[in-house]
């Protein structure tokens, strides 16, 4: 008998740090930063034969009776704010009764909207809430899955529903740290969803690559122990961008360029090795040269306020760039000296830029 308690769960958002935009063509790669700020969730069996969700991006909760999730056909006459949510309740539903588990409905209440004022952070709010929502309800089952299955779960969601993005965003955090990604097909994983059952689509090889990476901490059988004296800083525009609209205008000028595919990749994994090396030359200049090859690729993604972001730093030992589809929302920057720090969060300031999150790495 499952027992009856709420059981909190939270995700963090993510920035990418290099490789956007290239990572949407399979096998390309990306770095990418978890970031946390929080979305939080309360969830609980319900007394009733109804499930009950609310979202604080809302001003209002959705009912849905308890067959709901039986019916696929229902899911196209949802709530269109609570659509994401809902189709994440279903497949996990349909994950559920693989599990030969008897399926109750329950009450789920989320909180942290990953924006201000109506302005959002641009860190990862979507797929967030459907990685939020897969994780309540697992724990409200009492089951633990690795990070690779919620990794996958979760993708299938948004690939489900239709989603143009890379899935760095839920490879991130879905593994809750620093990763290097490399990207699958999703048109080949998208046809299968349409024609294979759940279970047969998990179990398949999506030919991906997810790995953790480390700035300071003791890898097991690292033989060289320098450390690396940085701090990662997220400067927010408060200009949100819509990241499916600039996605669409930026793939033809990607479709254009002979070799921005491949540069990236190659400073994909020069900073890849960067980091594992604690080489902070080379981590400049792939920060630097993957700014330089996102301005010159398409003048949307760097607005006026990312522009300033960037030159914000120079004559400073720190290296920052856009982040993300760019067009707003935040910029990413990594700094090497605590002084200089705290001077270019006091420029950012002056410019209307505000520091959302900084860490020590």
């Amino acid at each position: 008998m499952l027992e009856n308690k709420i059981i909190t769960n939270k995700t963090c958002g993510k920035l990418y740090i290099a490789g956007e935009y290239s990572i949407l063509t399979a096998g390309q790669s990306a770095i990418i930063k978890n970031v946390n700020i929080f979305m939080e969730s309360r969830i609980s069996f319900s007394d009733t034969d109804e499930y009950t969700v609310f979202s604080d991006m809302f001003d209002y909760k959705l009912t849905l009776e308890k067959d709901t999730f039986n019916n696929e056909n229902i899911l196209q006459n949802f709530d269109k704010n609570y659509l994401l949510i809902c189709e994440a309740i279903s497949v996990m539903s349909e994950y559920l009764k693989l599990k030969n588990l008897e399926i109750k409905p329950f009450e789920m209440k989320i909180t942290g909207k990953m924006e201000r004022d109506g302005k959002k952070f641009g860190i990862g709010s979507s797929g967030s809430v459907v990685i939020l929502t897969i994780k309540s309800i697992l724990s409200l089952y009492n089951l633990e899955i690795s990070k690779e299955m919620l990794f996958k779960l979760s993708s299938y969601v948004l690939l489900k529903r239709g989603d143009n993005g890379s899935m760095g965003d839920i490879a991130c955090i879905s593994y809750e740290n620093l990763i290097f990604y490399r990207s699958f097909d999703r048109k080949r994983i998208r046809e299968l969803i349409e024609k294979e059952t759940l279970e047969d689509v998990l179990e398949t090889d999506w030919n991906y690559e997810i790995s953790e990476l480390y700035f300071n901490e003791k890898e097991p059988n690292r033989k060289d122990k320098n450390s690396l004296s940085c701090e990662f800083l997220a400067g927010w525009t408060k200009e949100p961008a819509i990241s499916k609209d600039l996605i669409n205008i930026v793939k033809s000028s990607i479709c254009e360029s002979e070799n921005f595919l491949k540069d990236v990749e190659e400073i994909v994994k020069k900073l890849r090795e960067a980091i594992k090396n604690r080489d902070k030359l080379a981590i400049k200049e792939c920060i630097d040269e993957n700014g330089k090859l996102l301005e010159n690729l398409d003048e949307n993604i760097y607005s006026k306020k990312l522009k300033e972001l960037v030159n914000a730093t120079k004559n400073l030992d720190i290296c920052a760039k856009s982040s993300g589809a760019g067009g707003g929302d935040c910029g990413i920057a990594f700094s090497f000296d605590e002084r200089d720090t705290k001077i270019v969060v006091e420029k950012w300031k002056k410019l209307g830029i505000e520091l959302l999150y900084s860490e020590k790495l």
